[in-house]
């Protein structure tokens, strides 16, 4: 990704903020400046934290449909963030993107890894996965997919 792709990288991010910034009583130019705010911050400490990840714009039939970040360590594969636009949404694009990394986790007999908000509903799309939690706080979750879980209900191949 470049610079260019940083307007519809914060597009993707302030989708992920409009259920929680709806109930807010801001007008347009604070939810604006707070988006713009949190959004700069994360990309920062993402790029310095991880700054080895994959950094990736998903695209679903050349059209740009959301970001996925992932960091492949050796002992694990970290999904850093895997969002979609709402458009793109529940399409079973984020079962796709998840079935791969698993399997190549699978194949390097290495667990994936996600901190997940709480109240996230892709909660349930992970669990569905094989992800179970490992750990975390009181507003994230660790979860994990160990190697040789089953992977949307079929055993991965070795």
């Amino acid at each position: 990704m470049t610079e260019q792709d940083e307007p519809f990288l914060y597009d993707v991010y302030a989708s992920t903020r409009e259920e929680e910034l709806a109930v807010v009583p801001w007008g347009a130019a604070e939810r604006e400046a707070f988006l713009r705010m949190q959004f700069d911050a994360q990309h920062r400490y993402y790029r310095q934290a991880f700054g080895k990840a994959e950094f990736s714009k998903i695209l679903v039939d050349g059209v740009a449909a959301g970001r996925l970040y992932v960091d492949r360590r050796p002992s694990e594969i970290r999904i850093i963030d895997i969002a979609l636009l709402p458009a793109f949404r529940g399409r079973g694009i984020g079962t796709q993107l998840l079935s791969s990394l698993i399997a190549e986790a699978e194949a390097r007999g290495v667990p994936v890894r996600i901190h997940v908000e709480r109240q996230n509903r892709a909660r349930s799309l992970y669990q569905r996965l094989g992800f179970t939690r490992s750990g975390g706080d009181e507003i994230y979750e660790l979860m994990e997919c160990p190697p040789s879980s089953r992977a949307g209900g079929v055993e991965s191949d070795r």
